[in-house]
């Protein structure tokens, strides 16, 4: 399902490496969580590009995406119901989480992760 970067567009690429460069303070964290194999042994990848994508975090063994979400999202729900289901349709799962319970509720949201990736496949 991943392709390989040269394959990708080079404005997507860009912003990919623009997005890892300047992570938000959540995503800083999660990828603390997430890196070197912390979490199940589960590799995650991120701000990896797929299609005209840019998944927060991604695991290509499990075909799991976790997104981060912040304000801008609460004006963005069509547009991501609509990202989500071309992402299921390529069988990705796609976990959604607010910043803020991220940051308050960091247990909680690393069990539903855990549990994901431990269930394995995808699901609507």
């Amino acid at each position: 399902m991943s392709r390989h970067p040269s394959s990708l567009p080079d404005d997507l690429l860009r912003f990919a490496r623009e997005m890892r460069a300047g992570m938000t303070d959540t995503e800083a964290l999660m990828w603390k969580l997430l890196r070197n194999r912390r979490m199940a042994d589960a590799k995650f990848r991120r701000q990896h590009p797929m299609g005209r994508f840019i998944l927060d975090f991604f695991c290509v063994e499990k075909m799991l995406a976790v997104e981060l979400d912040g304000g801008q999202h609460a004006d963005a729900v069509e547009y991501d119901h609509a990202r989500d289901a071309w992402l299921r349709q390529r069988g990705v799962r796609v976990l959604r989480f607010w910043n803020n319970q991220v940051l308050i509720e960091t247990e909680a949201v690393m069990e539903v992760i855990h549990a994901a990736l431990m269930e394995g496949g995808c699901s609507d």
